[in-house]
């Protein structure tokens, strides 16, 4: 049922929106491609060396162990909710229901905040990757941070920002298709590589198996929601998820296990190629371990090009994914109506789209160092969102047992409630790490991106109106004071 249907059936007010609905195009294949790609992007290209050198081969892939294992406990949780609301905008839904409107728009303004720093994320990577084959330093525009930023390096982002934006405004079929093709060349080089590990692969290269002890685990760990989030891009595409609900739920939490198996793979299999100088020394070590392997630079870019691949993927899903929580938001009277128009023709959120892709546009003319600032700013944002939704499930789970939950975790005793708790306890504890004096703690420049987010978050924040309850219907009442506080916003 789609929102607009369930606001019908209630007898309450439609959505702004009087266009067509969602276009169902997504399969089972293509939804779990959507899943898999968005969280793996590039940043195991670019990030796996330092993961290394922090922990230790061993101590790296430990850390991603119990990352991977924490990240399906709370794809879990969402498995859960997704089959039983599977509407546009995942978070908004569930956090509305449980906890009521204004926490809903922290969750929801939280994950969209952290899908806006990984599209522009990707944005920067994108030109960082290709330089490893191509030069891209041609006519200089400035330096940020030490950083030099080149017109031809930047508009290699920029022009790929709008050619993605492009993708996903002629529909999720299309957007799907292409996605699935990336992600099966992506995962064949990666089984390339795995070969090559095993062939040519050193044990004595990946000593230390550990280094740094808790600190180096900590400070893998700590990057562990920016890894993962994508997961959650299929809950916000449940409308346009051909598939029934407990299936689309399964799918969800599968990504997770396939994403941490992923990580695990290319942690190993560098530390086997490289020694721990060139690992150190190394821009892409992805890349470089791959050469080493195969004793030839042919093969290094080729994992460059899988890293590119990446990169589409996770860019193609979170614009995906922030879009519909963008519709959602404004479908509930908590953003701009206009950011909850469908494209009259291909019922893509077109303009939330447009939006995003000018941000990806101009994310590049920031240069290298915005990389690591954005993939700091975006994990405590994301792990908030994760954090609402596991204490929404716990709720729910208390308040309406009888609700329809066509995937029940846990089955139909309380070890589901057990689940949720557990899924509460591990995203407190992320959020928790980002803080000042924990060992993950960030930088200025990071709080700074989180807060200007926060900021105009709490413009839009303060035009939600109270004394709305949570509930099956909190939505519909939102909107009833939303229209009588602006009626010119009443279809």
């Amino acid at each position: 049922m789609s929102i607009q249907q369930s606001r019908t059936v209630h007898n309450s007010p439609p959505a702004p929106n009087k266009g067509p609905g969602f276009k169902r195009g997504l399969g089972t294949w293509s939804t779990l491609a959507l899943g898999v790609g968005a969280m793996v992007g590039f940043g195991w290209v670019t990030l796996v060396g330092g993961w290394i050198e922090d922990a230790g081969s061993f101590g790296a892939a430990a850390a991603m162990l119990a990352g991977g294992v924490m990240m399906a406990v709370v794809a879990l949780v969402y498995s859960e909710m997704v089959a039983a609301m599977p509407k546009a905008g995942g978070e908004h839904n569930y956090i509305l229901r449980a906890l009521g409107p204004r926490w809903s728009f922290i969750g929801s303004w939280g994950i969209t905040g952290g899908y806006t720093t990984v599209v522009a994320f990707e944005a920067v990577a994108l030109p960082t990757a290709m330089e490893y084959v191509v030069p891209l330093d041609h006519f200089h525009l400035w330096s940020i941070s030490d950083s030099d930023v080149y017109l031809s390096w930047a508009l290699v982002g920029a022009v790929t920002a709008v050619l993605i934006t492009i993708i996903n405004i002629f529909g999720v079929k299309i957007a799907g298709s292409f996605q699935m093709f990336v992600v099966i060349f992506l995962f064949a080089i990666g089984f390339l590589q795995l070969f090559g590990s095993f062939n040519a692969g050193e044990v004595a290269t990946m000593e230390p198996f550990f280094n740094n002890g808790w600190t180096g685990f900590f400070a893998v760990l700590v990057i562990v929601p920016f890894m993962f989030v994508g997961f959650d891009v299929i809950p916000q595409t449940a409308e346009e998820v051909n598939l029934p609900p407990k299936k689309t739920g399964r799918i969800a939490f599968i990504s997770v296990i396939i994403a941490a198996a992923w990580y695990i793979m290319i942690i190993l299999t560098v530390s086997s190629a490289l020694t721990p100088d060139e690992v150190s020394g190394s821009t892409l070590p992805a890349a470089d371990a791959m050469a080493t392997l195969f004793g030839g630079q042919f093969f290094g870019n080729l994992m460059v090009a899988a890293g590119i691949a990446g990169i589409v993927t996770s860019w193609n899903s979170l614009q995906m994914g922030a879009s519909r929580l963008m519709y959602s938001l404004a479908q509930g009277g908590m953003l701009p109506a206009w950011l909850g128009k469908l494209h009259p023709k291909f019922g893509t959120p077109v303009n939330a789209l447009v939006v995003l892709g000018a941000v990806a546009t101009i994310a590049p003319f920031f240069g290298h160092k915005a990389l690591g600032w954005i993939v700091d700013a975006g994990s405590p944002m994301i792990v908030i969102a994760y954090l609402l939704v596991s204490i929404s499930f716990v709720i729910l789970r208390r308040r309406e047992p009888d609700m329809p939950r066509p995937l029940r975790v846990g089955g139909k005793g309380n070890f589901g409630v057990v689940v949720g708790a557990t899924s509460v306890a591990i995203t407190a504890f992320l959020v928790l790490l980002y803080l000042p004096g924990m060992p993950a703690g960030l930088g200025v420049q990071p709080w700074v991106i989180f807060g200007v987010w926060w900021l105009v978050g709490a413009v839009f924040f303060a035009g939600i109106p109270g004394g709305v309850k949570p509930g099956p219907n909190a939505e519909e009442e939102l909107l009833e004071k939303v229209y009588a506080k602006w009626p010119r916003r009443r279809p």
